[in-house]
């Protein structure tokens, strides 16, 4: 049989086979080692689409690390996403600290008393375990800039910045052959980035894993599309096969950007326990919530939505938050209290029924967008 061919302008300006990326994910709670490895990134570009590395948790070093690995295994393009975020303070100036970790405890001191003896009587009331967790004050998330450089300095083929705006440095990322990419959730802010000068955009809905905005997939696109003219818009959110994509093709995207369906697969990093969500998941399963970071994030629902909702509490400021989910979610996992825990994912993952290797979910999904745009949807629509 012949191999598919799906190509849009995307394939051209990024040096890939199909207009596929999975998303940049990343972990989510302080310690945890899920989100987009080294060996999703090589499987999806391997494959023919663009595999796009989570560096958020990654030390500064890490990532360099990580990025040497990727080449080392692949001559394929792939690109990195790391988080931008204005403005770091753990509370007492902790994030300017020029310390590479910190026990949580230290710093969740720091925190205001509400916030602190809420998990104090959770943790009483629940019974759960003392777990010291270190805080690495050296992650990208922490030191943003340097991370940016050491994206520069590898050449990293496409640089995405899942929270924040990247147009600061599109000049020396194009100096050095890159390409940059930012992601949006409504179109004021689809505009504001396209005039910052990045070269693709990502307009992510509702219906998404991970951070996410109000406005639904459908309704933001052609929005977002034609706020980011001429820069041209992948599309992200309730996407997890070939009818997704070829919807997305036909809103006039020029790709998709797929979280969740590559989350769950055998290279996927989520816990077992959070792939196993994923796929046992209705498309109501999901959240959307601060209980997590501080910022509206959607995750496979699980009882801690339950005792965010009840405590009344504002979220504290992104990365902040953190530091409060991570000192409970630990304690959960060392406990076995699984239905505590749940990870990133979007409403998707009700169509998602099986751990597949990457390699295999992007050739159906390949396969299925071509059958639909060449095959089953001539055959359903009378043109003349």
């Amino acid at each position: 049989m012949a191999k598919p061919v799906l190509k849009t302008k995307l394939c051209d300006m990024l040096g890939i086979e199909y207009p596929i990326l999975s998303a940049g994910m990343g972990p989510t709670l302080i310690g945890e080692k899920t989100g987009a490895p080294v060996e999703l990134v090589v499987a999806v570009s391997e494959a023919g689409g663009m595999g796009v590395l989570g560096g958020s948790g990654f030390t500064v070093d890490e990532l360099r690390d990580a990025i040497r690995q990727i080449k080392s295994q692949t001559d394929k393009p792939f690109g990195v996403d790391l988080l931008l975020p204005q403005k770091i303070d753990l509370g007492g100036g902790m994030g300017s600290r020029d310390i590479d970790q910190l026990p949580l405890s230290e710093v969740l001191k720091s925190i205001p008393k509400s916030h602190a003896d809420w998990i104090n009587k959770i943790k009483a009331e629940m019974g759960l375990p003392d777990v010291e967790v270190m805080v690495r004050m050296n992650t990208t998330t922490m030191r943003p800039k340097e991370s940016v450089q050491v994206c520069l300095e590898e050449r990293v083929p496409l640089f995405c910045a899942g929270l924040g705006n990247p147009g600061f440095m599109v000049a020396d990322a194009h100096q050095r052959g890159m390409k940059v990419l930012g992601i949006t959730g409504n179109s004021k802010n689809a505009k504001r980035m396209a005039q910052s000068g990045i070269d693709l955009l990502v307009a992510q809905g509702h219906e998404g894993g991970g951070h996410t905005g109000r406005i639904g997939t459908m309704a933001l696109l052609p929005a977002a599309i034609d706020a980011a003219a001429p820069v041209p818009v992948l599309a992200a959110g309730g996407i997890g096969d070939g009818r997704g994509v070829a919807a997305s093709l036909a809103m006039g995207c020029i790709g998709v950007w797929i979280g969740t369906r590559f989350l769950a697969t055998n290279e996927g990093g989520a816990l077992p326990v959070n792939k196993q969500r994923i796929i046992s998941s209705t498309d109501e399963d999901t959240r959307v919530s601060t209980a997590y970071t501080g910022k509206t994030l959607r995750a496979s629902y699980n009882k801690y939505h339950d005792l965010w909702a009840e405590s009344g509490l504002a979220p504290l400021p992104f990365p902040t938050q953190v530091m409060v989910s991570s000192a409970l979610l630990a304690a959960f996992i060392e406990a076995k209290k699984d239905d505590y825990v749940g990870g990133l994912a979007g409403q998707v993952s009700g169509i998602i029924h099986e751990i597949k290797p990457a390699k295999t979910v992007l050739e159906e999904i390949v396969a299925q967008t071509v059958d639909i745009l060449s095959r089953r949807l001539p055959e359903s629509v009378m043109l003349k």
